[in-house]
């Protein structure tokens, strides 16, 4: 029954090839259980409960993507619009965690409006063919980059922004070898090879110092532990920010914020992984896109009412497609082990990052191995597509990636006079990243 609602045969792939995909994701995305309560708690949130509830509406949001649209594709809070949570919204605006919850929440009611009426997949289909194919080779760059950052390969230079770390510490030998290791194993179609090298790395970490005085795997904390009671946070959101017109004026260009942030951040997840997974049309187009955004759009309003910040698609589900996963069967696992962490925090926070860095690394020479679709000889096609693959890892953003690669796209096609080519929705898009970028109201 499982495999029949799925259509396992038909995406070619088996129950249990979908268990691996799922364990897989889920291993390269556990961070987020203990990333995003740190991030949150500084806004005065309790720590303990967002452990919860960021369990809990990954878990629910990455069962509704599963149901909704088959797609092998986890989410959770999202990267990044946490810190734009915390630091902007609460401690540099000075307003309280409560009303950036209610923000969050309005964020997600203009979501589903703008789903249900069909324009956010409508977005999607404004964007051309090369800049969807770039997305995809900037979102594994972006992926490698974090991964090779996480792992210590990489580090910040005041005088270069980025340099070497130092290749004689423990957890960076464990990376580095953990990279080997698995593009061994991936080149010897060896299945779970991610997996396998997550674990591998894992295990040796046991036996490397960390360089602290302790070991690079810590398992002191013990395997086990109950939840922590969501009660804090659980539909705590307010909306005093509507009581008043000064007060809206402030809050109306961090909700436009949210809204564009999540919106791209989403949209280019779901191309660079679905790509991945062959599951885009001829045309480059996202079948069920449709539904894939109302599941999104009705996780961002469950993200609000449970207490933490906005829940969207995460790119550390391309690990699982290269793991195999291609149907939502993969989603279901990782909301399960969502659920089970809940239990066994102490021991999925054992897994160090150097663990997880190679598994980043790899997806993203995965994801690169597209750039060859990208029609090069056309400079038209290829500038757009070749600054959005840039933009993405160094401006860390998907969203301002997309912005910067579709306002190029725009004026290019202005410019060479084929502005009729590209559909309305195109130059309304690129507007909004542009009023973004230069800061024009209303996003001062």
């Amino acid at each position: 029954m499982v495999s029949r609602y799925f259509r396992l045969e038909s995406r070619g792939t088996t129950p249990f090839r979908e268990f691996q995909a799922g364990l897989t994701t889920f291993a390269a995305m556990a961070y987020i259980l203990a990333v995003n309560p740190s991030i949150l708690a500084n806004a005065g949130m309790d720590k303990g409960a967002l452990v919860t509830v960021t369990a809990i509406t990954a878990a629910v949001a990455t069962t509704l993507m599963a149901l909704f649209t088959n797609f092998p594709i986890a989410l959770a809070p999202g990267m990044g619009i946490n810190a734009f949570f915390t630091y902007t919204i609460c401690l540099a605006k000075g307003l309280p965690w409560n009303e950036a919850l209610g923000m969050v929440f309005i964020n997600g009611l203009i979501f589903l409006s703008l789903s249900v009426t069909g324009v956010r997949e409508k977005i999607i289909a404004s964007i051309p063919l090369g800049l969807k194919i770039a997305v995809t080779c900037g979102v594994g760059l972006f992926i490698a980059f974090i991964g090779l950052k996480n792992g210590g390969v990489i580090v910040a230079n005041t005088a270069t922004l980025v340099g070497p770390g130092d290749f004689t510490a423990g957890p960076t030998v464990l990376c580095l070898a953990g990279i080997v290791l698995t593009a061994l194993l991936v080149a010897r179609r060896v299945p779970g090879a991610i997996i396998l090298g997550i674990i591998a790395v894992t295990i040796a970490g046991l036996f490397t110092s960390s360089g602290a005085g302790g070991r690079v795997t810590d398992l002191s904390g013990g395997f086990f532990s109950l939840p922590h009671s969501a009660a804090p946070v659980f539909l705590k959101l307010t909306f005093n920010f509507l009581t008043s017109w000064a007060r809206f004026q402030t809050a109306l260009p961090l909700i436009f914020t949210l809204l564009l942030v999540d919106m791209f951040d989403n949209i280019g997840t779901l191309i660079g992984v679905t790509k991945r997974a062959g599951l885009l049309d001829a045309q480059g187009r996202l079948p069920n896109a449709g539904r894939a955004l109302l599941a999104d759009s009705i996780a961002t309003i469950l993200s609000a009412l449970c207490g933490t910040s906005t829940v969207v698609s995460y790119i550390e589900s391309a690990s699982g497609v290269e793991a195999g996963g291609r149907t939502g069967l993969t989603a279901i696992w990782v909301a399960i082990f969502m659920l089970l962490a809940l239990f066994l925090t102490p021991l999925i926070l054992a897994i160090p990052w150097c663990a997880t860095a190679p598994a980043l690394v790899i997806v993203g020479i995965f994801m690169m191995q597209s750039v060859v679709e990208i029609d090069m000889t056309h400079f038209e096609t290829a500038a757009p597509a070749v600054l959005t693959i840039f933009a993405i890892p160094l401006t860390f953003s998907i969203a301002q990636g997309i912005g910067i690669g579709l306002i190029c796209s725009v004026l290019l096609g202005v410019g060479l006079g084929r502005g009729r080519s590209i559909p309305p929705l195109g130059y309304g898009v690129a507007a909004m990243f542009f009023l973004s970028f230069f800061k024009i109201w209303p996003f001062r």
